[in-house]
């Protein structure tokens, strides 16, 4: 049974750190390209960061670049996302998928909320 679970959401002030988890299971995790996304309330799902299967290539969002950071830990299975410097306009539920090909899996998404 494919999973994904996020977890690490919560309220921050701005200007504030989180760092999100999605712990994976249920697939050959190294061997997917692992990427967060995010949606706030009204707009579109947007990617926000990708990272190849052994962390080689990253990409981010123009809005993201120089405050969020992807990884991933193959041994554990887990793709992380550290966000820093966050902002209002970060404000969004955030979704961990792996991709292979054509197979995408999703997780439940984890709220962010930044808000003084």
């Amino acid at each position: 049974q494919v999973q994904l679970v996020e977890s690490g959401g919560g309220l921050v002030q701005p200007g504030g750190s989180l760092r999100l988890s999605c712990a994976a299971s249920g697939f050959t995790f190294s061997n997917y390209v692992m990427s967060w996304y995010r949606q706030a309330p009204g707009k579109e799902r947007e990617l926000v960061a990708t990272m190849t299967t052994f962390g080689g290539t990253t990409n981010y969002a123009d809005s993201v670049k120089g405050r969020f950071t992807i990884s991933r830990d193959n041994a554990e299975n887990t793709a992380y996302l550290q966000m820093n410097s966050l902002k209002v306009e970060d404000t969004a539920v955030y979704y961990c998928n792996a991709r292979r090909h054509f197979i995408d899996y999703w997780g439940q998404g984890t709220q962010v909320t930044v808000s003084s």
